[in-house]
């Protein structure tokens, strides 16, 4: 039989996965939010970092501080889910990555919480805009979050398609990489298709520079260090029978270490460039960082690790994750204070829960929903125990 947290958490999260809205636009998300955190007798700080809010909660008299961390933000992709009852109402916008879950699981958490009092501390629930861009938490940093709300330590998770359902992941030191983002655009001289020597092919240029990119993880870095260069935009102003004068690649990379983050800019930069010389072309070449990695503090792994170990068992609970080449908005926040990030298990492959994340027909497995919410108020209990 259904539990009457469960039903509850089930509830919340179908109004938000019926509203989607995404980076800085999470208004009504926000109003939501807020009015639950406002009924459970939370104080409520609204506006923080565009539509960012900080719920708190205060029980005994020790001047701990946790923070749990749940990311409000949708995509902009159209859900495909006939016959789904609580499927997206927003044309073009959809919770294709689980984030109306990781809303109501901290929900529940402060209803726990709230309700039991069986702490002894102050917990801060950050609701944080625009995750999937990695703006959101520069953002509630630039406009004063843990000045305004201190924290000495944040928790955070996210569900993870392919992992049984309701199990736990984390590891100590880079759980997640960072995401940079690379626009080399290529200016040469276009010509008619049966002419090409009247030219400079940018084409040509271009698809060089793809390749030669390729070489850059497999001979300019150490085996043992982790990174990744995806070129995943190929744009010309060529049409059939015209070699363009223009060629725009687009991508990103993914690593661990700034002095990689560095190679991979500089060797970039130069092969881009050298390439384009060497044709007689000209090199516009862009290169920013968009998200931080992920790197957990090892003095809360522990805690992270026996908390979820608690709730679901040792024997569902992996201390020692293989590290993921995914990114996190997450791990901006782990740059200014100590925390942990965990995965929680959506479901594996071919089961319920197991369609991959940003894909038009996923849906945030109901089942882990407790799960979460029981994990989160286990941190709690843990962080701040009374004496």
């Amino acid at each position: 039989m259904e539990s009457t947290l469960q039903g509850q958490l089930k509830s919340w999260r179908h109004h938000l996965h019926q509203r989607p809205e995404t980076g800085f636009e999470e208004v009504d998300t926000s109003a939501f939010v807020a009015n639950i955190l406002t009924t459970l007798g939370l104080e409520v700080a609204r506006g923080i970092g565009g539509t960012g809010l900080v719920a708190t909660l205060r029980v005994g008299s020790s001047p701990r501080v946790i923070g749990l961390r749940a990311d409000m933000d949708a995509l902009n992709i159209a859900e495909h889910a006939p016959g789904r009852a609580h499927a997206s109402l927003n044309a073009g916008k959809m919770h294709a990555c689980g984030h109306d879950g990781h809303m109501s699981m901290i929900l529940g958490a402060a209803r726990l919480l709230a309700e039991r009092r069986d702490f002894d501390g102050t917990v801060r629930f950050i609701f944080q805009p625009a995750e999937e861009h990695g703006r959101g938490a520069k953002a509630m940093m630039a406009d004063g979050l843990f000045e305004r709300f201190p924290v000495d330590a944040i928790f955070g998770a996210h569900n993870m398609p392919g992992m049984r359902a309701g199990t736990f992941a984390t590891r100590a030191g880079g759980i997640m990489a960072s995401e940079d983002n690379f626009v080399i655009h290529i200016k040469a001289r276009g010509t008619h298709a049966a002419r090409p020597h009247m030219g400079i092919d940018p084409i040509v240029i271009a698809s060089q520079i793809v390749l030669a990119l390729q070489t850059i993880v497999s001979r300019n870095l150490d085996p043992g260090l982790q990174a990744v260069i995806s070129c995943t935009e190929f744009i010309t102003d060529g049409i059939r029978n015209v070699i363009p004068s223009n060629v725009t690649i687009k991508g990103d990379t993914r690593s661990y270490a700034k002095d990689v983050q560095t190679l991979l800019e500089t060797r970039m930069r130069e092969i881009s460039e050298g390439i384009c010389r060497m044709h007689g072309a000209e090199c516009h070449f862009e290169y920013t960082h968009e998200f931080a990695p992920t790197v957990n503090s090892p003095e809360y792994v522990d805690l992270a690790v026996k908390a979820a170990q608690n709730v679901a068992g040792a024997t569902a609970v992996d201390a020692n994750v293989q590290p993921m080449m995914i990114s996190e908005d997450f791990g901006a926040f782990l740059q200014a204070v100590p925390g942990n990030f965990i995965f929680i298990g959506n479901g594996e492959t071919n089961a319920h829960g197991g369609v991959p994340l940003h894909n038009a027909t996923y849906d945030f497995n109901d089942d882990i929903l407790e799960t979460g919410a029981r994990y989160f108020a286990e941190i709690v209990r843990l962080a701040l125990p009374r004496s």
